[in-house]
C-alpha cells in the first residue's frame, strides 16, 4: 500500500517539525492526523475521526475551522505544546496536482503574538541561556513589544543569580543548551517546569554557536556593544536564531539588543520577590494583594507593563529617581491636566503589540483603525503636556512624534467598519482606488449597467427588439433576430449564429463584461493587495511607533502613580546617597489597601550604618511584625522605582539589595526540611549582602531546637553587625528574648517591640512599634485567640508556671546575674520539660519548713532528693 499523495505532503512536513502537533490546511479546516490528531481530540474534547491515506486502516484525524483555530491553539499552548501552521500557498482551484502548502509559522510558548492568548499587562518573555563551565549567557525579548536585553554571569554564586534571573523575567519559554541541562540540578528544573510553568525547549549546540551568533545579530543596533561578551553573544545568536525559524519573517520590529548588568538595578532575589509580593501573592499567585495591583492605575496596556518593569527594577541612580519623583509630584499637584491626560490616555490601544503586528504580518484592518485611534490621541495630549514644566515630563513630550503622515494614509484608505479578515472585502475605503470603486460599481451597479447599455445600443441601431444577455458559456452578448440583421453596425462582432438570429459582442460591451463578472472576487483580491501595500508602508515606520509608544507608556506610568500618590495620601520621599533611612507613620500600601475603611496604625522606621544598623523587634506573633518589616522593605523599594510613599514623611538612603528571609516551609521534592530552607536563604543573604543592603529577616533559627537556633540567630546578629564583615541596615524579628541584651553589648543595635495591652488574660495588639524589648512572648494567649481548646491552654499555663518556678528558658534576674555573656557570647543553659519525678521533688522543697528544720533534718533531706532523682 502506498500513502496518497496529500498525505505524503504531510509526512514530510511533519518530519521537519517532530516536537510540533501540526495543524495542515485543508480548504476552511486545519487537519491534525495520526498521533497529533489522537492528541489535540485528547486535549481540545474534539471528535477524532478518520481519513482513508492509501494505508490498510484510515488515518485518524480531527480538525478545527481555520476562522476560529486560535482559540484551540491557545488551548493547546497553554497545555505546554507547540503548534506549527501549514498553510495553502496557492488557490486550489489554479492548482495543478497537490496544492503546494508550506509551514508559515510555529508557535511556541515564548512567541505567541495572539492578542487573545496573553496578558495585556504583563510581558510574554522568551528566554536563552548559554551555559558554559560554571558561567551563565542569558538574552530575552518579548516578540509582541521587540524588547530585547541581554547579560552575563560570570562571578559569584551564578546559580543563584540565574535563577534570580529568570524568576524576574518569569519568561514562558526557556532555550537551553545541553551543557545547561548537564549542569543544572534536575530539582531546579522541574521547579522551573512544574512551579513556574515554563516550557524548557533543549536547542542544538549549532544554534549557540559563536560565529552563528555573530552573522545572526549583526544588523541589530547594539550589536556591537556585546561582541566581547562571549556568553552573552551566545546566548543571544540562540534566541534571534529561533525566533526566525519559529516567526519566518524579518525581525525588524526588534528595538535594539539592549545589554545590562544586574548590578544597575535594585537586586532583590527569587526569595525576596515573593515574600514581598511585588507583583503576584505567595499562595495563589495572583496579582490581587500585591504591590503592583495598589500602583497600576495605568489606562493602557503598555504602560501596566512599564509599571511592572519599574516595580522589578528600582533604581540606583538618584539623580534618575528624583526625575522621576519630580514629574510625579507635578503630575499628582495638577489635577486636572492629569485626569484629562488619563482620559486620553484611555483611548490608547497597545501601540507596542501592534507595531509588532505590523511587522510579523499578523495585523488586520481593524489594527490598522486602532493605531490610528491611538495617534489621534497625540495632538491633545502634546497640548495638555505644554503645561508640564519638569525634566521628564518635558522629555516625554518632546520624544512623541505627531505621526501625521501615517494617521492620514490609514485615515484615507482604510474603511470605517472593515470585517475582521483581510481577504473578504471591504477594507479599502470608497475613494482611495479608483479601481475597487469601479469594481464595486460593478458587484452592485451591474444589471443598472447592462439595462442602459441595451436601452442605448436600441436607440443607436434602431432595433427594438434587441436584447443584452448572458449565459455561463458565452457571457454577456447582443442578440438581433434575422429580420432585423441589415441594421446591424459594423462595430458589432459576430459571437454565434442561431437559427433565429445572430449574438454579437461590442468593445463596450466586453469592457463591462470584465468589469461585471467576478467583480467581487477582483475587488477582494484587489483590496488585500492594496492593504498590503500600505501594511508595509506603516511597517517601514515601526520604530517611530514603538518610540512614541513607549514615551506613552512611561507618561501612563507617572500618572499612575500620581494618581495613587493622590488618592492614598502618599508622600514625596527624598532619596540620597547616604545610609539614613528615616520613615515617619509609615504604613504597608497593600494591608492598607485591602483594610479599606479600616484604620492602619502607622509606625516609624529608622536606620542608618552607624548608630541603628541592626533593629532588634520582639513581640507576640499576629502582633504585625512581619507586617511592619516588609512595609520598611516595600517603601524603599516604592521610593527607588520613582513613586511616592505610604507615610507622612520619608527619607530614604540608597539601598543596593534587599533582602528577606520571611516564613519558610518544606522542601520535600529536593529532599529539604524547613529548617534547611530556612539555612540555605540565610546563606545566600550573607553571601551576597554588600555594607549599602537592606535585610529583612524574621524568626531566624526557629526550625532548630531552642539552643541551636538561639546561637544561630545571635551569631547571624553579630556578623551582620559587624562592619568589618558586613554591617549592613537590618530589621530583625524574633521570639528569642535574650537577643535584646546584644544592645548593651555592641554598638549598633537597637531594641524594638510591638506594644501589647493585657487585661486580665486577653490582649490587645496595639500594632505600636515602641523603643525597648517585650517582656514575654503571649504565646499561650495567641494560641487562645486562634481557638485552641481550653483545656489545652489551661494544661499550658500550668506547665509554663513550673517553668518559670524552675527559672527554665526565663531568663529570669537571679539567671541573668549568673549566666551573664562574656565578652559578647552567650551562656546557654540546659532547657526543656521537667520529668515527673523531677516535679515532685520541686513540690517537695516548696513544701518544706525550712525553719523548723535542723542541719542533721536538712542534710538528711538532701540525701533523700539526690537518690530520688538518681
Amino acid at each position: 500500500m502506498k500513502l496518497t499523495p496529500m498525505m505524503q505532503q504531510y509526512i514530510e512536513t511533519k518530519k521537519q517539525y517532530q516536537d510540533c502537533l501540526l495543524f495542515f490546511r485543508l480548504g476552511d479546516f486545519y487537519e491534525l492526523f495520526f498521533e497529533d490528531a489522537e492528541i489535540a481530540s485528547r486535549e481540545l474534547e474534539i471528535a477524532l475521526t478518520g481519513r482513508d491515506c492509501g494505508l490498510d486502516e484510515r488515518a485518524p484525524m480531527c480538525g478545527v475551522p481555520w476562522h476560529s483555530a486560535h482559540h484551540y491553539i491557545a488551548k493547546l499552548i497553554n497545555k505546554g505544546y507547540k503548534v506549527a501552521i501549514c498553510e495553502q500557498m496557492e488557490d486550489p482551484a489554479l492548482a495543478k496536482g497537490i496544492v503546494k502548502r508550506e509551514v508559515t509559522r510555529v508557535i511556541t510558548p515564548g512567541t505567541v503574538t495572539d492578542p487573545e492568548m496573553l496578558d495585556e499587562k504583563k510581558n510574554n518573555f522568551l528566554m536563552s541561556v548559554y551555559c558554559s563551565r560554571n558561567y551563565f549567557g542569558i538574552a530575552v525579548a518579548d516578540v509582541t513589544t521587540g524588547e530585547f536585553y541581554t547579560t552575563q554571569l560570570i562571578y559569584g554564586n551564578t546559580v543563584n543569580k540565574l535563577f534570580d534571573e529568570i524568576y524576574r523575567y518569569q519568561p514562558s519559554e526557556l532555550l537551553v543548551n545541553q551543557q545547561f541541562l548537564k549542569n543544572v540540578p534536575g530539582e531546579t528544573l522541574d521547579i522551573l517546569k512544574e512551579r513556574m510553568g515554563i516550557y524548557i525547549t533543549p536547542l542544538d549546540d549549532e544554534y549557540f554557536d559563536r560565529n552563528k551568533a555573530l552573522s545572526g545579530i549583526k544588523n541589530y543596533k547594539g550589536c556591537n556593544s556585546i561582541e566581547q561578551d562571549e556568553f552573552a553573544l551566545c546566548a543571544s545568536g540562540a534566541l534571534i536564531g529561533y525566533l526566525k525559524v519559529t516567526q519566518k519573517v524579518d525581525l525588524n520590529h526588534i528595538k535594539e539588543i539592549q545589554k545590562y548588568k544586574i548590578e544597575n538595578y535594585m537586586i532583590i532575589d527569587s526569595s525576596s520577590r515573593r515574600n514581598l509580593e511585588l507583583t503576584e501573592t505567595l499562595r495563589d499567585r495572583k496579582k490581587r494583594g500585591t504591590l503592583l495591583w495598589v500602583l497600576d492605575r495605568t489606562m493602557t496596556a503598555m504602560g501596566g507593563r512599564l509599571l511592572r518593569k519599574w516595580i522589578e527594577q528600582p533604581l540606583l541612580d538618584v539623580d534618575e529617581i528624583n526625575r522621576r519623583l519630580d514629574a510625579v509630584e507635578e503630575l499628582k499637584d495638577k489635577f486636572m491636566i492629569r485626569s484629562e491626560l488619563r482620559e486620553l490616555l484611555k483611548k490608547v490601544y497597545d501601540m507596542e503589540r501592534l507595531a509588532s503586528k505590523l511587522v510579523v504580518g499578523n495585523v488586520n484592518a481593524r489594527d490598522l483603525l486602532a493605531l490610528k485611534a491611538s495617534m489621534g490621541q497625540i495632538p491633545s495630549i502634546l497640548d495638555l503636556m505644554s503645561d508640564l514644566k519638569t525634566e521628564l515630563c518635558v522629555g516625554i513630550r518632546d520624544e512623541i512624534d505627531h505621526m501625521n503622515d501615517i494617521y492620514e494614509l490609514i485615515d484615507k484608505s482604510i474603511a470605517e467598519d472593515p470585517p475582521v479578515t483581510i481577504k473578504d472585502g471591504g477594507i479599502i475605503r470608497d475613494g482611495y482606488s479608483e479601481d475597487v470603486d469601479t469594481y464595486r460599481k460593478a458587484f452592485t451597479e451591474g444589471k443598472q449597467w447592462i439595462a442602459d447599455l441595451e436601452a442605448k445600443e436600441r436607440e443607436l441601431t434602431g432595433i427594438k427588439n434587441l436584447k443584452v444577455r448572458y449565459n455561463k458559456v458565452f457571457g454577456y452578448y447582443i442578440e438581433v433576430t434575422k429580420a432585423n440583421l441589415s441594421q446591424v453596425p459594423d462595430r458589432y462582432i459576430r459571437k454565434q449564429t442561431l437559427v433565429n438570429g445572430e449574438r454579437f459582442i461590442t468593445e463596450e460591451l466586453k469592457k463591462l463584461e470584465d468589469t461585471i463578472l467576478g467583480a467581487e472576487e477582483k475587488v477582494k483580491n484587489l483590496e488585500y493587495e492594496l492593504f498590503c501595500e500600505i501594511r508595509e508602508k506603516i511597517a517601514a515606520e515601526v520604530h517611530r511607533i514603538q518610540r512614541t509608544a513607549d514615551r506613552l507608556a512611561q507618561l501612563d506610568v507617572l500618572c499612575s502613580l500620581a494618581e495613587v500618590a493622590d488618592r492614598e495620601n502618599y508622600v514625596k520621599p527624598v532619596v540620597h546617597e547616604g545610609s539614613e533611612i528615616d520613615i515617619k507613620d509609615g504604613r504597608h500600601p497593600v494591608v492598607e489597601k485591602v483594610l479599606g475603611s479600616s484604620p492602619f496604625v502607622p509606625n516609624d522606621a529608622y536606620l542608618n550604618d552607624d548608630t541603628d544598623r541592626v533593629i532588634i523587634i520582639t513581640g507576640p506573633n499576629m502582633a504585625g511584625k512581619s507586617t511592619y518589616l516588609r512595609q520598611v522593605a516595600l517603601i524603599v523599594l516604592m521610593a527607588q522605582m520613582g513613586s511616592f510613599v505610604p507615610a507622612s514623611k520619608a527619607t530614604i538612603g540608597i539601598v543596593d539589595r534587599i533582602f528577606t528571609r520571611v516564613g519558610a516551609s518544606d522542601d520535600l521534592a529536593s529532599g529539604q526540611s524547613t529548617f534547611m530552607v530556612e539555612m540555605t536563604e540565610v546563606a545566600n543573604i550573607l553571601n551576597n549582602a554588600t555594607p549599602r543592603s537592606l535585610l529583612i529577616l524574621d524568626e531566624i533559627g526557629r526550625g532548630t531546637s531552642t539552643h541551636d537556633g538561639l546561637a544561630i540567630a545571635w551569631s547571624v546578629i553579630e556578623y551582620i553587625n559587624d562592619k568589618s564583615r558586613l554591617g549592613c541596615r537590618t530589621l530583625f524579628a524574633t521570639h528569642y528574648h535574650e537577643l535584646t541584651e546584644l544592645e548593651d553589648k555592641l554598638t549598633g543595635i537597637k531594641n524594638c517591640c510591638i506594644e501589647v495591652k493585657k487585661r486580665g488574660d486577653e490582649i490587645i495588639f496595639l500594632r505600636k512599634i515602641i523603643p525597648g524589648g517585650a517582656d514575654q512572648s503571649y504565646g499561650i494567649e495567641v494560641a487562645g485567640l486562634a481557638g485552641v481548646p481550653e483545656l489545652v491552654i489551661e494544661r499550658a499555663k500550668h506547665i509554663l508556671n513550673e517553668l518559670d518556678a524552675a527559672d527554665i528558658n526565663k531568663g529570669g534576674k537571679a539567671r541573668k546575674k549568673s549566666t551573664k555573656p562574656v565578652d559578647g557570647q552567650l551562656d546557654l543553659l540546659s532547657a526543656g520539660m521537667l520529668s515527673k519525678t523531677e516535679r515532685e521533688v520541686i513540690d517537695e522543697i516548696r513544701a518544706l519548713d525550712t525553719n523548723s528544720m535542723t542541719p542533721w533534718d536538712a542534710m538528711n533531706k538532701l540525701y533523700y532528693f539526690q537518690q530520688k532523682l538518681k
